[in-house]
């Protein structure tokens, strides 16, 4: 295996363990969105797991279920964009600096 070679396996391997780390760290990290004023909250982990939804018991309305299902969906879909951002950005950090160090790679 040439020296190049066994730089970029360990780098790889490193990579790959801070990778194992952060997302470890995410699992319990969370995001929370609200909607309707804070009539619903939403709140996301960083595995993309929908931890809690919490309704203000004055929006529920049987006469009007189709406005609680849009203020349900606004949070959690909020909830989601949020936490999805969170790991992109943790996982860049990563990333970024693997390109860096092995050119031409990732072109």
């Amino acid at each position: 295996m040439s020296k190049d070679l066994g730089n970029i396996m360990k780098q790889a391997r490193k990579m790959q363990e801070s990778m194992a780390e952060v997302q470890k760290a995410l699992a319990i990290r969370t995001c929370e969105a609200t909607s309707g004023g804070g009539m619903v909250t939403a709140v996301v982990n960083g595995n993309q797991e929908l931890i809690s939804l919490k309704i203000d018991p004055s929006v529920v309305d049987p006469k009007d279920v189709d406005m609680l299902q849009d203020l349900i969906t606004a949070a959690v879909s909020e909830a989601f964009r949020r936490s999805k951002e969170m790991v992109s950005q943790e996982m860049g950090k990563i990333t970024s600096g693997f390109g860096v160090d092995l050119p031409g790679m990732f072109k």
